[in-house]
């Protein structure tokens, strides 16, 4: 009897790897059919996503670990992928790598296979290597690495079935750590720690625990003085101090730089041919002397986002109004239907007044939304965000943020939630917070119907250019109040931490890649439009009905009542009226339902218009988009923030201040915008 027929239907649990940018992701899609996020930057993939598929008499569980460049764990996403290969039952951890990279690549891979995991190396992006027409000699690195090697295309979808294969037939090989040389001084230090560890009880094979304790990981460190081994750690510290003198630099870059040295080996015996400088500067290279230069690389970035709105409007204000006419259709025709069939007018004005019109002005906005994420999605896609975080890294440093927190600001665009759970991938505890709390002022999808809404009544002719100060404007208060928490809030305080990210070259996106990452978030929008926003817009129908001696959406109903005790506050800001306080009231459990607020009082089609027109001029209109852009995070941002920060403190203080900065900067706007007209 076969093995495969005695194993037959055994899970195989399976982790996959890799750098940021070497298609782990993709590798994931491709293998399990999920719809795993592909981005161009570290921190796409920020916590483990788990996938199943079947092949021949297996079935596989693949989990697709956070995309890191080591097993030294200063940031949360190393931690999370070097805990999980140690501490989980895995069977095979598939190393995917970037083949056109391999030097960068490998290192993980030889920290994996010093750690003794049973690993697996695939060489990505085969289809560059052989358009470069670089061969790799894999029976040779097999050999010298020790570990099966299969080579694949993620994009091409080639060379998955090889891996598959090789998974099955690697699954229970029994393997040894690597040994890497160190040379004579750093072996004799390795073997003093690793007698003073010889009983130890640890996840972790003891070399590898000695090499640790050597280049001073934190993590270990703490893990092995809580096993009681404090002696080890001293006997490491003093070796490690001894051989630095010796060095004359730090023995971290001396072990790091052996690693190297190793990999370097194997490049040179197995490929067989190393491009020379000419070749090297690739077309990548040349576009990015030009998107990445020190005096054109920010008016690029601010010219590319301006067209991007700019081609939003443009193309989503044709969609706009052909939904904009049915919803207005479907408000009348139900109301003449429910008439002719004699339902009750509180319930015709609930599915009119109430859902269709409220749910139906924030759907208006859906094409405009999915416009506007395909253009990021191709952005993200074509590899030019990352670029954005290299060019903004030298004036983040200027105010006291990392290149690295310009990330999660460019998340969100998309979405505070996630950007702000992106942070994660931020190594300085004091950046990462700094970056959490900076993050709501950031222009997010859900904000944009208020724009496009306010913008197509008052601005028409320039839309793009009004939303792109709006944005700018986002960025400019993030980026300013981190320069003020910085220099104010002692837990701030301190140097900034340096930008180390790989640029990736460059790649003509796949229509259906983008086309699933524009579905992904504009799913997510009408998911919120048939929950959040559907129940916000009949709690309001329900205020502006009640009491029923009430004319419907009169000051005198329960939401009348209610704003006019708030409308006062924004005298100041150029919009004293109730139904302005109650839009951004209810604004707080999703940005969106403030749109959907205007469309339950004022109605549907024309209507809105007209009443928006009555109640703002294009000065308070611009106002009281600042005040939608600045106020306080939706409820779902809120949470985030106390689950990432953990911390209620950190929580309320950001959610007061953002309050206090809308007012503020709306009414400066109004103040200022008045003495000048």
């Amino acid at each position: 009897m076969t093995n495969a027929l005695i194993t037959k239907g055994k899970t195989i649990n399976v982790a996959l790897a890799g750098n940021p940018n070497a298609g782990k992701s993709t590798i994931f899609n491709a293998l399990t059919g999920g719809r795993a996020h592909v981005g161009n930057w570290p921190g796409v993939t920020v916590e483990k996503k788990e996938g199943r598929f079947k092949y021949k008499e297996y079935e596989f569980l693949v989990t697709d670990l956070p995309g890191t460049y080591s097993l030294t764990a200063y940031s949360i996403d190393e931690r999370i992928a070097r805990d999980y290969v140690t501490k989980e039952k895995l069977d095979v951890v598939v190393s995917v790598t970037d083949s056109t990279n391999l030097e960068r690549n490998l290192y993980l891979l030889v920290s994996f296979l010093e750690l003794g995991v049973n690993s697996v190396l695939d060489l990505n992006m085969a289809d560059i290597l052989e358009q470069r027409k670089v061969r790799v000699n894999t029976k040779k690195m097999e050999e010298l690495l020790g570990t099966p090697v299969v080579m694949t295309s993620a994009t091409k979808k080639a060379g998955l079935n090889e891996l598959k294969e090789m998974i099955i037939r690697s699954k229970d090989r029994k393997i040894q750590p690597l040994r890497i040389d160190y040379g004579k001084e750093i072996e004799e230090a390795i073997k003093k720690v690793k007698e003073s560890l010889s009983s130890i009880n640890s996840p972790y094979p003891v070399r590898f625990l000695s090499i640790k304790l050597l280049e001073g990981d934190i993590e270990i460190i703490k893990e092995v003085r809580g096993l009681g081994y404090e002696r080890s750690v001293e006997v490491a510290m003093h070796e490690g101090s001894r051989l630095e003198i010796g060095f004359g630099y730090d023995l971290e870059t001396e072990i790091i730089e052996r690693r190297y040295g190793f990999i370097e080996s194997i490049i040179r015996q197995c490929v067989r041919r190393v491009p020379t400088i000419e070749e090297k500067l690739t077309v990548s290279d040349k576009i990015d002397g030009i998107v990445t230069n020190k005096w054109l690389g920010i008016p690029i970035f601010a010219f590319l986002l301006w067209t991007t709105f700019q081609l939003t409007f443009t193309v989503g204000g044709i969609f706009a109004d052909f939904i904009d006419t049915f919803f207005g259709w479907l408000a009348e025709s139900s109301a003449i239907w429910f008439a002719s069939i004699g339902v009750p007018g509180w319930l015709s004005s609930l599915v009119g007044d109430g859902i269709i019109s409220g749910v139906g002005a924030v759907f208006v906005f859906l094409p405009t939304i999915l416009i506007l994420f395909a253009f990021l999605s191709f952005l993200e896609d074509v590899g030019y965000m990352s670029r954005a975080a290299f060019v903004m890294d030298k004036a983040m440093h200027a105010i006291g943020l990392p290149g690295k927190s310009f990330i999660p600001m460019i998340l969100g665009f998309g979405c505070n939630v996630p950007a702000i759970m992106s942070a994660r991938t931020i190594s300085s505890e004091k950046d990462r917070l700094l970056t959490i709390l900076i993050n709501p002022f950031i222009s997010c999808s859900a904000r944009l119907p208020v724009y496009v809404m306010f913008t197509g009544i008052f601005f028409k002719s320039n839309q793009g250019v009004v939303l792109f100060t709006l944005y700018m404007l986002g960025i400019a208060v993030a980026v300013l109040s981190a320069k003020l928490f910085k220099s104010t809030i002692p837990k701030l305080k301190g140097p900034v931490s340096p930008l180390v990210m790989e640029l990736p070259p460059y790649r003509i996106p796949t229509l259906k890649g983008v086309s699933i990452h524009t579905w992904e978030r504009g799913r997510e929008f009408l998911k919120k439009a048939g929950t959040i926003i559907f129940a916000g817009v009949i709690l309001i129908w329900l205020l502006a009905t009640f009491p029923m001696s009430s004319e419907y959406a009169s000051e005198t109903t329960l939401i009348g009542l209610i704003g006019k005790f708030f409308a006062p506050l924004f005298r100041p800001a150029g919009f004293p009226f109730w139904q302005a306080a109650v839009a951004l009231l209810f604004g707080i459990i999703a940005k969106e339902i403030v749109v959907g607020t205007f469309g339950t009082l004022f109605g549907g089609e024309g209507a809105l218009s007209a009443s928006l027109l009555k109640y703002f001029t294009p000065l308070s209109a611009y106002s009281f988009m600042v005040m939608s852009l600045l106020y306080i995070p939706c409820i779902a941002a809120i949470g985030v923030i106390y689950r990432e920060t953990n911390s209620w403190k950190w929580t309320t203080f950001i959610t007061a201040y953002s309050l206090v900065i809308g007012w503020v900067m709306a009414t400066v706007v109004y103040q200022v915008g008045s003495l000048l007209i």
